[in-house]
C-alpha cells in the first residue's frame, strides 16, 4: 500500500474531499495539522488513517517529527503534498529531507515562486510577458518608470496572492512605498498591464500530460479587491479559449511540471499595449497548485465532474476515466459585509434558486480576497451569468 501525507489536509475545509478520493484509490492517508483531532470534520477523519496534531505547521522540527513518525510506522513515504501555496516551499524541503522523489524539490524552489524567476521559463516557452525591475532605490525605479511610463505595479517576488501589491501612480507614492515596505522583502516593479485575468487550470500527469483542463476568468483586479475592500467576482469557463489552453500547455512543458495540479494565471489585453494588441494572451505568473478558496468545486460545478477524484486517480493511476459531462458556466460572487445591495441575500438566493450550487460564509482567512459571503451559481448562457452578476453586485 502507497503512503501519502496530506499536510494541512483541514485547510481549505474542501480539502478533505483529496484525501477521500485517495483513500478510495486504496492509498494510505495521513494526515498532519495543527487543528485538534476531535475539531476536524467528521467527513475528514473518516477520509484519513492516521492524523498527527503538531503545535504549528510553522515549526519545521515538529513537522518533521511528525513525518518521520509516520515513517517508522509505516514505512516509506511516497507522496508528500499540502496543495497549497502557502506550503509549497516546506513541502519541497520535507520531500528532500525525506527522500520524497514524487514532487518538487527546493532546488526547484526559486522557478516556480519568484516571479522575476518565472519570466525566462515563459519566454522559453513564447509567451511574453511584462517588462519588470528588482526594486532597489529611488533612481533605480525611477530609470525603469522613464521606460515603461506610470503607473507601475510592486509587489513580493516570492508573495501569495495579492496581499502587500501596490499600484504606484507618481514619485511620491513611490517614495512613500519605498519608505514603508518591510526592507527584508525582495519586490518586484512591473509596468502596468490593463488586462483581464484568464487562468489555465489543469490536472497534469508523470509525462507533463493534462488529463484535465479548465481555466477561469477574473473581470476586475485581485489587488484591486484585496486593497479596496470590493466585491469579488470571478467564473470558470464553460469551454477554455484555445489560445489560453495553448498558452497553458506550453507553459506545463517549460516549467517540467509533472504530476501536479496547477493553475497557471494570464493576461487577457483589453486594449493595445506596448507587449501586445487587444486581445493577446500574455503571462502573469505560475501556482503549482489548484485554484484557491472553492475553485475545485466549482470547476465541478462547470464541467459536471470530479476534479478531486481525478487528481486522486492521477496520483494513484496516473490517469482517470472519469469525463466531464454538460458544461456551463459557473460564476462566483462574494458579497461584502455592510454594503446596502438591492437585493438582500434571501432575495438573490430566491431568485436564483434553480441554478445555485454553493451559499456559505467565506472563511476569514479567504475573506480579502473573496469577500465575506458567497454565492456559486451555474448556467448554460454567458448572458444569464451576466445578469447574475448585476443583480449580486448592485447596491441601492
Amino acid at each position: 500500500m502507497k503512503n501519502f501525507i496530506f499536510i494541512s489536509p483541514n485547510f481549505p475545509t474542501n480539502y478533505w474531499r483529496f484525501c477521500r478520493e485517495l483513500r478510495n484509490n486504496g492509498l494510505r492517508v495521513l494526515g498532519i495539522g495543527d487543528q485538534p483531532y476531535d475539531e476536524l470534520m467528521g467527513e475528514l477523519r473518516d477520509s484519513l488513517d492516521e492524523y498527527y496534531k503538531v503545535g504549528s505547521l510553522e515549526n519545521y522540527d515538529e513537522v518533521y517529527r511528525a513525518v518521520a513518525f509516520f515513517i517508522s510506522k509505516y514505512g516509506r513515504i511516497d507522496w508528500l503534498e499540502s496543495n497549497n501555496e502557502y506550503w509549497l516551499e516546506r513541502d519541497a524541503s520535507l520531500r528532500e529531507d525525506f527522500h520524497i522523489t514524487s514532487g518538487f524539490q527546493p532546488a526547484d524552489m526559486v522557478r516556480v515562486k519568484n516571479k522575476s524567476q518565472m519570466k525566462p521559463f515563459y519566454q522559453q516557452a513564447g509567451i511574453r510577458t511584462a517588462r519588470y525591475h528588482i526594486v532597489d532605490d529611488f533612481d533605480g525605479c525611477m530609470a525603469f518608470i522613464a521606460e515603461v511610463g506610470w503607473p507601475v505595479i510592486v509587489k513580493p517576488d516570492n508573495g501569495v496572492g495579492a496581499s502587500h501589491t501596490y499600484k504606484l501612480d507618481d514619485e511620491n507614492e513611490l517614495r512613500a512605498f519605498l519608505n514603508e515596505k518591510e526592507h527584508w522583502v525582495s519586490y518586484i516593479m512591473e509596468e502596468f498591464v490593463t488586462a483581464e485575468v484568464n487562468s489555465y487550470d489543469a490536472i497534469i500527469n508523470s509525462r507533463g500530460e493534462p488529463i484535465f483542463e479548465t481555466g477561469n476568468v477574473t473581470p476586475n483586479s485581485i489587488m484591486d479587491i484585496v486593497n479596496n475592500n470590493d466585491n469579488s467576482l470571478y467564473y470558470i469557463v464553460r469551454d477554455l479559449a484555445e489560445d489560453v489552453r495553448a498558452a497553458g500547455r506550453a507553459a506545463v512543458k517549460s516549467f517540467g511540471v509533472r504530476s501536479r495540479f496547477v493553475h497557471f494565471e494570464f493576461f487577457r489585453l483589453t486594449e493595445d499595449q506596448p507587449m501586445g494588441k487587444k486581445g493577446d494572451v500574455v503571462a502573469l505568473e505560475v501556482n503549482m497548485r489548484p485554484c484557491g478558496g472553492f475553485s475545485p468545486d466549482m470547476m465541478n460545478f462547470a464541467n459536471s465532474t470530479d476534479v478531486y477524484k481525478i487528481w486522486a486517480d492521477m496520483i494513484a493511476f496516473d490517469s482517470t476515466q472519469k469525463p466531464a459531462g454538460e458544461r456551463f458556466f459557473c460564476p462566483f460572487a462574494g458579497r461584502r459585509d455592510g454594503k446596502p445591495f438591492a437585493l438582500s441575500d434571501e432575495e438573490l438566493l430566491q431568485k436564483y434558486a434553480a441554478q445555485m450550487r454553493m451559499v456559505s460564509r467565506v472563511p476569514d482567512a479567504l475573506s480579502g480576497a473573496m469577500g465575506n459571503r458567497m454565492f456559486v451559481a451555474a448556467f448554460r448562457t454567458e448572458e444569464e451569468m451576466n445578469q447574475f452578476y448585476a443583480d449580486a453586485v448592485r447596491e441601492n
